[in-house]
């Protein structure tokens, strides 16, 4: 699709449901969901901060509004952290996917694919 469409759609992938050590979801609930939808508006205008990982970027600590949100700044920590090892154990799956797709799966997927390994391996245990 890139090289077709002069300006390819931006992709966004959120994890609502992330919980903690009491099985409590992390994000405070649907009604909330505007404040990182507006980040990420804010990022197709080139004016979301964001954090680089080996997954790609996360909103900035504080590039989210979370006024009058009861959200303690451990839990936007833990909102917001990217695991390589959980992402790493996801990769098996992945691999799976695309073997569906046999020598019809492009050569460009195949690549982000093994970067993807490359990023998250790359990150100290």
């Amino acid at each position: 699709m890139g090289k077709k469409t002069p300006k390819p759609p931006k992709i966004f992938h959120v994890n609502w449901f992330r919980r903690d050590q009491d099985n409590e979801f992390l994000w405070p609930g649907f009604g909330e969901n505007l404040r990182v939808l507006e980040w990420v508006l804010d990022r197709c205008d080139g004016k979301g901060e964001a954090e680089t990982t080996p997954i790609g970027f996360v909103p900035a600590k504080d590039s989210i509004d979370l006024a009058g949100l009861d959200l303690s700044e451990e839990t936007m920590t833990k909102v917001l952290e990217v695991n390589a090892e959980d992402w790493k154990a996801e990769l098996g799956d992945h691999k799976e996917f695309f073997k569906k797709f046999g020598d019809n799966l492009p050569n460009e997927l195949k690549e982000q694919l093994k970067a993807l390994e490359d990023r998250l391996t790359a990150v100290p245990a």
